[in-house]
């Protein structure tokens, strides 16, 4: 499992600077690349993101019930798990607070709003 942190003021460097108004939804597409799934701490992709390329049983540091927006950008075929649940509690316990579908993002959902602790990645929600 790889686990990356993002935050607003290192895209703007890694943009050399440049700031440039996108929508919302396009703004989750920066830091959470191809296969990833990343969560934010603010709504609209903002704020502190952390990406994923595989499970994590336990949510660490400040994401860990600081999630507010999601975006899944896994890859799909055929037996790939490719969506994305997220868990209310360490190891996959306490239920399921959101799912997402390949290509989705989740720029708020107050069910899940500030509640996910571990995630994984399964063949369907």
């Amino acid at each position: 499992m790889r686990k990356t942190f993002i935050t607003a003021a290192a895209l703007v460097l890694a943009a050399g600077g440049a700031v440039a108004a996108v929508p919302a939804s396009a703004q989750a597409a920066v830091p959470c690349g191809s296969g990833s799934f990343c969560a934010f701490t603010d709504a609209d992709f903002g704020g502190l993101g952390v990406g994923w390329t595989g499970d994590d049983g336990w949510w660490e540091g400040n994401i860990a019930d600081q999630d507010s927006s999601w975006a899944n950008y896994g890859i799909s075929g055929p037996g790939i798990k490719d969506h994305v649940k997220v868990y209310a509690s360490a190891w996959q316990g306490g239920g399921v607070t959101i799912c997402l579908t390949p290509g989705q993002e989740v720029g708020y959902n107050g069910g899940a709003n500030d509640r996910g602790d571990s995630h994984t990645w399964t063949t369907g929600c």
